[in-house]
């Protein structure tokens, strides 16, 4: 699009509202079960549902899980904090409003890094609780309204405006369930809403620092859904600019379907929602002491994680990524690793990390998707799959011998050396029982030895053939070729 001949370009300007479930066994304010899966309106009671009389209590363990991802995300931890009624009218909302936070919430000012050089501004967290929820499709004379999701408690992540793309808003969200679930404080599983998404959305002239008006799409809740959303959004809003034509300020959704947003309400601006502090409700306090034995408790977080086994271990930047991504498999890895180390090998703490890491990422996630269990639940543990790796990196075994040796232990609780011996899998390693075998395969196979003097030594692997045929285990392959080429020169003319 140009003006006056010269191009005009916009750009997206885009920030995100983050509601992320907790796993706390009870609600946000009540003892009532925030368990997902149950048949509706079987967990609700008289303070969730706003009855005369009720007053609500904060978990304790809310308070936590605030201070904890606020600590990850790098934010300011509020000494005082404060609950507030935010209201409006929705059938789903039986009190008429939302116990929330608005002036004083528990974090601030912090930030999250989504990848090299991408720092992305946290304006705040805060603690609500959740609405219930309508469910249009059952019959269209009427709307059915399920109340067990009411006081489940939340937290709300809100960005600064520092996103800038479909894909950056993606990447942000996978960042935020991956800490989440390092943090386990909550399962951040989409499909069951257990993080979901509002992204506001604005375009202005590249260069400028107003911004333009925005747009927020509500309630979505898949990676593909934001970033397909926010870029269509974008589009249209630019479509909409270059076209001599304003952006109205409203609410839209997202229809995956068509691959388009459309209306659903004017926006509702703050002053909107009556916020006044909650009367049944004291502030939230979180001490000195409270916040450092929180912080002593977090675990190591995936971007440390990630550079630990980048510069320690020296692991590809691929396989840390790999590893790091769930703190089970990095845990497991660990473990692993440990394991290893205990049991004295030679080798180099990098070559280590690397073995157990291709067996990690290889066959022990493929064995975990192919039988559909955890990392915590793989019968193998730690121990064993170090013991099968020392075999591995000491030549007891061959390759193809520890993928059979593996696939063996998943049913089988021995040892991987009892298992290995029994299935005949140790390799022989022995000179005085090898050469032998070679000399004998030499003599029988003149016509060959020949062959190989005349200058075609890719026949040493028939060989090698011949030798490993000649054992019930598996020899070194690195040792029979070894003697092979000793004995060959030996009797080179």
């Amino acid at each position: 699009m140009t003006a006056s001949g010269n191009a005009v370009v916009y750009e997206p300007v885009i920030g995100l509202e983050v509601h992320c479930q907790l796993l706390t066994d009870s609600k946000a304010f009540s003892p009532d079960s925030a368990k997902f899966g149950a048949a509706p309106n079987r967990h609700v009671d008289p303070v969730s549902l706003g009855l005369p009389g009720s007053l609500p209590v904060l978990n304790a363990k809310v308070i936590e899980f605030a201070v904890r991802l606020g600590l990850a995300m790098n934010c300011e931890i509020s000494e005082r904090s404060v609950l507030a009624r935010k209201h409006y009218f929705y059938p789903d909302l039986p009190k008429g409003y939302q116990i929330s936070q608005f002036e004083n919430p528990i974090c601030v000012a912090g930030y999250l890094d989504i990848e090299s050089g991408r720092r992305i501004g946290i304006t705040r967290i805060h603690i609500e609780e959740d609405a219930g929820k309508s469910l249009h499709d059952q019959d269209p004379k009427y709307t059915l309204l399920d109340y067990n999701r009411c006081g489940v408690p939340l937290l709300e992540i809100v960005s600064e405006p520092d996103l800038r793309s479909g894909a950056e808003a993606n990447r942000y969200m996978q960042k935020i369930r991956q800490l989440v679930r390092y943090l386990e404080i909550s399962d951040g599983n989409m499909e069951e809403g257990s993080l979901r998404c509002d992204a506001n959305i604005s375009v202005r002239l590249e260069g400028e620092q107003v911004l333009g008006t925005k747009t927020e799409i509500k309630n979505m809740n898949s990676f593909r859904h934001v970033e397909r959303a926010i870029d269509y959004e974008v589009q249209r809003q630019t479509t909409l600019l270059g076209s001599g034509e304003d952006v109205t300020h409203e609410t839209r959704l997202w229809d995956d379907t068509v691959g388009k947003t459309y209306p659903m309400r004017s926006k509702e601006e703050a002053h909107d929602y009556r916020y006044f502090p909650d009367p049944d409700l004291p502030p939230v306090l979180v001490t000195e002491s409270t916040k450092e034995t929180i912080r002593a408790n977090m675990p190591e977080l995936p971007d440390a994680r990630y550079l630990n086994y980048v510069q320690q271990f020296q692991l590809p930047e691929y396989d840390a990524g790999i590893l790091t991504e769930e703190r089970s498999v990095a845990d497991y890895f660990e473990r692993t690793l440990d394991s290893l180390y205990a049991l004295g090998t030679n080798d180099s703490l990098a070559s280590q990390a690397k073995t157990i890491s291709n067996f990690v990422m290889g066959d022990v996630m493929r064995a975990c998707k192919e039988k559909d269990v955890s990392m915590e639940g793989f019968p193998i543990q730690p121990g064993r799959l170090a013991k099968l790796a020392s075999l591995r990196m000491r030549s007891v075994i061959s390759s193809s011998a520890a993928q059979t040796l593996f696939e063996a232990m998943i049913t089988d609780e021995r040892e991987p050396g009892i298992i290995a011996k029994e299935q005949n899998l140790i390799q022989v390693s022995d000179r005085g029982t090898l050469q032998p075998v070679v000399e004998s395969v030499l003599e029988e196979n003149s016509k060959q030895v020949e062959m190989y003097f005349r200058g075609k030594e890719s026949i040493i692997g028939f060989f090698i053939g011949q030798v490993m045929r000649q054992f019930k285990g598996a020899p070194d392959p690195k040792l029979v070729q070894s003697l092979i080429k000793e004995e060959l020169n030996r009797r080179r003319p």
